[in-house]
């Protein structure tokens, strides 16, 4: 019995995460109004949009702004690694992590990271989108849908890469700020899994729309449960778990990686996805709590 109560508090914060993306989310005006009402489409980012994690692109141009110093991001990434790789549940050890890797957000401003964000999209980001995925968004946006990204990556980056996209807008990881200045908590907990799962389906009531003729596209086996919410699944670039599944069920799958390059990016995936960017991406959740 004593292992429910943790569990329960985790799907809490998995629900208030996506609720508070949902509402977030931002909706061009241009696209207020599209020919296809009930239906959109949904697109993690990271492998799936953009070749590598966006947040290791974010976290290495703050750190070269000394946005952090590099005790601070590693005493941050050891406590993430800790309880991943050495299959440590402990709800505290956990909370301890999360706080150690917030506490370089705290005072910081959300103009200056937001100006900070454009840049570095710039930078290091926008020669890295897929062409591919790109391709299947905007056929999407000319069928009269919306497009909204829904990412573990902070939402401000999020919402940069979605509007340099043309997209409709974007669902991410949301941290608190007041005054226009970052607390160091999170909004629930990252938009990850079950979390992305809970914005979807949180926006889709929002947004009345029909989730059984929506799409939602992804290279991760962890977005499973939003990919099964939707009528229209799509593995883009899978993991091996998501292309085993993938075939499995009859989605579709798409990789625009091939031969080693295609390994390669599956070995940094799993790398990236590990001790250290989950460290960074609590740390750089970067979003207000809007009113």
């Amino acid at each position: 019995m004593a292992a429910n109560p943790p569990r329960r508090n985790l799907t809490r914060r998995s629900t208030l995460a996506g609720e508070a993306a949902a509402a977030a989310a931002e909706v061009e005006s241009a696209l207020t109004t599209p020919a296809v009402l009930d239906t959109a489409a949904f697109f993690d980012v990271d492998n799936t949009i953009m070749q590598g994690a966006s947040i290791f692109h974010l976290a290495k141009g703050l750190y070269r702004r000394r946005f952090f110093t590099t005790r601070e991001i590693l005493g941050a990434a050891y406590k993430q690694a800790y309880f991943r790789f050495a299959g440590v549940e402990d709800p505290e050890h956990v909370a301890s992590a999360r706080a150690s890797a917030l506490a370089f957000i705290q005072g910081h401003t959300v103009a200056d990271l937001q100006s900070v964000s454009e840049e570095i999209f710039d930078e290091a980001m926008a020669g890295r989108i897929w062409p591919g995925t790109r391709a299947l968004a905007q056929l999407h946006l000319d069928e009269g849908q919306r497009v909204w990204l829904v990412t573990a990556a902070p939402v401000e980056i999020a919402e940069i890469i979605a509007r340099r996209l043309g997209l409709t807008g974007a669902m991410g990881t949301v941290a608190e700020h007041v005054d226009g200045v970052y607390t160091g908590r999170l909004v629930g907990e990252m938009l990850h899994g079950p979390a992305k799962a809970a914005a979807v389906q949180a926006l889709a009531e929002r947004e009345s729309l029909d989730l059984s003729r929506c799409s939602a596209y992804s290279d991760s086996f962890n977005d499973l449960p939003m990919l099964s919410l939707v009528g229209d699944p799509c593995a883009i670039n899978p993991d091996a778990r998501l292309r085993a599944y993938a075939r499995e069920k009859g989605w579709r799958v798409r990789d625009y990686r091939t031969g080693r390059k295609a390994a390669r990016a599956g070995l940094l995936t799993a790398a990236l996805g590990g001790a250290v960017t989950g460290a960074v991406a609590a740390g750089v959740a970067l979003r207000s709590r809007r009113d």
